[in-house]
């Protein structure tokens, strides 16, 4: 433990400091320890070799470019605010609707189930849908994984899932027993641990995972990209704060004086600045010589390197790079097929792995067993494009020739109300017997 101070190896002994918590509070429900650098805290138990004792002691997952990768410092980061806050929003906002598979091959959604209000209205007392969804999403993106307890209860004479509470982020660590067994271990912020069986949380994670228990975080992997779009935003900031700004210099052979020096700089004040003057040519005097300072390599690579940690998030995130306000990219007629971009090769896989989620622990085994019941995003809305793509698409759908839709369905995506004579499938309209040679002669 060379070169921690007191205070981290004390920490470093299996004790973290839990500001949240409050002071004069134990991990074990015991007093706290006494921090003297500051005032009484809480702290929790933790692993010597844990990689939450190192981003603790180091203020976050260390970059190679010297900086400490936190939550903080990646949402500083304009890009990943982006890609993150695209995604998590974009599935907040998709209606989440619980279906039932009919007899007769038909489907419905299945409204009077109760399970169905709490995945499209309310998931607990004090979230709607779009903001559990979107916050969930946000941990599964930075941590790989996020825990939600399922609280079960009975409505209407039927076993389900009546809310959906978030845990607190890595207080859950998922279990696999020897006989395959799935249970949850979850740590209480003021102390004491408890087994939770699988049925009781709901977890979401990333598709990809290295034990196929726990998904991969963001901010595991984009270590250096952030670390090194840090380090780079840390260096412009010190340029603009004690670097040389100036555009050039006047350069003389001879000695000038003191008069000379503040007609100049007077001159350049009132008769050179401001935009007005811009491209403006300098009367120079006592043979002074002109000579501008122009951007350097060093600069055009900061540029660059900017650019790179974009690009390298856009590939982390799967968001396309025009959506994450990339400037060389014209949108114009194409925001369709980024859209479709960002559907096919982003989202999909999160609505797979939310509508599986969802199923494998709100559903119960006899209804999974029957295969009847089945969750969906409708990802129709993102997917509808501009009016006049709309109007040509349901007018085919209503075509004469070859109709599938009937215009109540249509009405239906407009959030319009039925019309009486709006039931069935347009039927082709019949061709007016044409006239004959001999018809035309009697006439």
């Amino acid at each position: 433990m060379a070169g921690l101070s007191p205070d981290d190896y004390r920490r470093a002994a299996g004790y973290r400091r839990n500001e949240a918590t409050g002071p004069g509070i134990g991990h074990n429900g015991g007093p706290a320890l006494v921090d003297r650098a500051g005032p009484v805290s809480a702290w929790i138990d933790m692993s010597l070799n844990s990689p939450e004792m190192e981003e603790f002691v180091r203020g976050g997952r260390m970059s190679a470019a010297g900086i400490a990768v936190n939550d903080r410092s990646a949402f500083r980061n304009s890009s990943f605010f982006r890609a993150t806050n695209l995604i998590a929003s974009s599935i907040g906002m998709l209606p989440t609707q619980l279906h039932r598979r009919l007899a007769d091959g038909t489907t419905e959604k299945a409204k009077d189930h109760p399970l169905y209000r709490v995945l499209h209205k309310r998931p607990n007392p004090y979230q709607t849908a779009f903001e559990f969804k979107s916050y969930m999403q946000s941990v599964a993106l930075c941590d790989g994984n996020a825990y939600a307890r399922a609280v079960w209860g009975v409505r209407g004479g039927v076993k389900t899932v009546i809310a959906l509470i978030p845990f607190e982020r890595r207080s859950i660590e998922p279990k696999l027993s020897d006989n395959w067994e799935l249970t949850f271990d979850y740590t209480n912020p003021k102390g004491g641990k408890k087994t939770l069986a699988a049925n009781e949380v709901f977890h979401f994670r990333h598709p990809l995972s290295r034990d196929g228990l726990k998904g991969i975080g963001l901010l595991d992997v984009i270590v250096e990209t952030i670390g090194v779009a840090s380090a780079a935003e840390r260096a412009a900031g010190k340029l603009f704060d004690k670097g040389v700004m100036a555009g050039g210099a006047l350069e003389t052979k001879d000695s000038l004086g003191e008069e000379t020096i503040g007609r100049l700089k007077e001159s350049l004040r009132e008769d050179h600045a401001g935009a007005e003057n811009a491209g403006d040519w300098l009367i120079l005097e006592e043979g002074l010589t002109a000579k501008p300072f122009v951007s350097n390599a060093r600069d055009a690579q900061h540029v660059e390197m900017r650019k790179f940690s974009t690009e390298d998030l856009a590939r982390f995130t799967d968001i396309p790079r025009p959506l994450l306000m990339m400037d060389e990219t014209s949108w114009g007629t194409g925001i369709r097929e980024l859209g479709l971009f960002l559907v096919t090769y982003c989202l999909t896989k999160w609505f797979v792995a939310w509508e599986q989620a969802f199923e494998r622990t709100c559903l119960t085994q006899a209804e999974q067993d029957a295969d009847e019941l089945y969750i969906k995003f409708n990802d129709g809305a993102l997917l509808r494009g501009s009016l006049k793509e709309q109007a040509e698409f349901f007018s085919k759908a209503l075509g004469n020739n070859a109709a599938w839709m009937e215009p109540n369905e249509v009405r239906a995506n407009f959030e319009l109300n039925p019309v009486a004579d709006g039931n069935g499938l347009p039927k082709p309209a019949e061709k007016s017997p044409s006239k004959s040679k001999d018809d035309d002669a009697d006439d």
